[in-house]
């Protein structure tokens, strides 16, 4: 194709664009954000509430870990893993939605009581806020008691340099989480060493069978590992875990 064509072309593909008339442009929404002076102190009030609700849920999976149960399920279901030696099998991410999801089975009636003694009547302008948080603390206070063992209480009690309460209501919770965080870590390193006894076994017979067979080249973990995946399948392991971590928590 010649010079000369090329130019033709791109002159009525000019005037062809040119003929097109830019469509109307669209709205779009604004946001603003000012601060403005104010003779009501209500206006005050409500903007501090409202910043202090943005922190709570910036600091929700803090709250999720340390007050719910979910520390021990993930670190329980952490420690199946690696005494099955399967790598990153199950995935991380299948590890902590089950935790999750657990974590919320074991935490359904402690937040319909909640539902029930705070936000309810919180909702229907029965109870100011101050009544309503009190309130939803009780029933998370007592599910932390439950599981919590006095020796690690009495550390954070005498490390506060605080009187010794006399009733449950009178443990703060700056006490309360700390003690029940560290109770829980060690319920769960418990239950992590019971379940690594029989897969340690395991690996000690094979890793025996294989220097009494002058197989020295070959590594124990490559034999054992079929054998502790068919162990942990034969007894159906993930309902045994799963069933032992909800009747402890219960």
């Amino acid at each position: 194709m010649r010079p000369s064509l090329w130019l033709v072309l791109g002159l009525v593909a000019i005037s062809c664009l040119a003929g097109v008339r830019p469509a109307a442009a669209q709205p779009w929404p604004g946001l603003d954000l000012r601060i403005t002076p104010t003779e009501e102190p209500q206006g005050v009030v409500n903007t501090l509430r409202l910043l202090l609700l943005l922190t709570a849920l910036a600091l929700a999976p803090a709250f999720l870990v340390m007050m719910t149960s979910f520390t021990r399920i993930v670190v329980v279901l952490a420690f199946v893993r690696s005494a099955l030696a399967t790598q990153q099998t199950p995935p991380n991410q299948v590890l902590i939605g089950l935790a999750l999801f657990l974590t919320f089975f074991t935490m359904y009636p402690v937040w319909q009581e909640i539902q029930t003694q705070a936000v309810q009547p919180y909702l229907g302008g029965q109870v100011s806020q101050e009544q309503a948080l009190e309130s939803a603390a009780r029933p998370l206070r007592d599910f932390m008691l439950r599981q919590t063992r006095e020796k690690d209480l009495a550390l954070f009690v005498r490390l506060g340099k605080m009187e010794p309460p006399r009733t449950r209501e009178e443990i703060p919770l700056r006490v309360l989480i700390p003690a029940f965080a560290i109770s829980e870590l060690k319920t769960a390193f418990q239950m992590g060493f019971l379940l690594y006894v029989p897969f340690l076994i395991i690996d000690l017979v094979v890793a025996s069978t294989l220097m009494s067979m002058g197989m020295f080249m070959v590594p124990p973990i490559m034999i054992s590992l079929p054998f502790k995946i068919l162990l942990f399948v034969l007894v159906d392991g993930w309902y045994l875990v799963v069933k032992s971590l909800l009747e402890s928590i219960r």
